[in-house]
């Protein structure tokens, strides 16, 4: 039998995302999936990456780098579905994409809700 508070105290399997409750709340988004919103809250998360490595563009955005690849593997779903909840959150503009072309990663700015 393991014990549980020593495996709770050592564990980095309690790590925690933040959700913003308006998501749910705020009529603007009640047109998204649960799975969009999910994915927003990753996104947001990915923010402290990219302070910690100084992801800012020319105009002093913070961007994140999040793969269609990297974002199926962590939700675990299909390329098609990853592309439609991108969509989505950019449709609500929680998101804005920057495609930078020639196989470099598409740049994300999450944008703040209101």
């Amino acid at each position: 039998m393991t014990n549980f508070s020593a495996n709770f105290q050592n564990s980095d399997h309690f790590r925690f995302l933040k959700f913003p409750h308006s998501l749910l709340s705020d009529k603007r988004y009640a047109g998204i999936t649960n799975d969009a919103k999910l994915l927003y809250a990753l996104m947001l998360d990915r923010t402290s990456l990219s302070v910690k490595h100084s992801w800012y563009d020319r105009e002093g955005r913070l961007f994140i780098y999040y793969t269609v690849k990297e974002i199926e593997g962590t939700l675990q779903c299909s390329h098609n579905k990853v592309l439609r909840m991108l969509d989505e959150l950019e449709n609500v503009r929680l998101i804005q994409r920057a495609k930078q072309g020639q196989g470099k990663p598409t740049k994300f700015y999450i944008k703040k809700i209101l």
